[in-house]
């Protein structure tokens, strides 16, 4: 991802490599099966860590971990404890991570309008 500018100071186009450096640095971080997973999931509401996992089939215990982190950590998914025992802890889209989650269903609509045209083209460069 480049920003172009044609014109502007030196610190304006400082500020825009940052944001290009950070939108990349994003992108890497939620570009992932897991994360993207874990955000529709949220999408639905709040969840323990446990519901969570059963909710993102296939995905270990080490996985949930960083990538919950990780969302945490860009500001897209917020993490509760309450003061028991044992711990509770529950997860939640902050209003950015809603915003992704509405461009994850964006890209599934499209998955879902071309998944034909994306078949035919697997199997006829796979040769099947």
């Amino acid at each position: 991802m480049v920003t172009k500018q044609v014109s502007g100071s030196p610190e304006e186009q400082a500020d825009l490599r940052r944001a290009d450096s950070l939108a990349r640095e994003i992108f890497s971080d939620v570009a992932n099966k897991w994360a993207l997973l874990i955000i529709e999931a949220l999408g639905e509401g709040t969840l323990r860590f446990s519901e969570l996992r059963a909710e993102v089939e296939g995905i270990s215990h080490k996985m949930l971990t960083q990538n919950l982190r990780m969302l945490e950590r860009n500001g897209l998914v917020e993490r509760t404890v309450y003061p028991t025992v044992p711990p509770k802890v529950e997860y939640t889209l902050t209003e950015p991570g809603q915003g992704l989650r509405k461009t994850v269903d964006v890209m599934c609509d499209w998955t879902h309008r071309h998944i034909g045209h994306i078949e035919a083209s697997r199997s006829g460069f796979d040769g099947g």
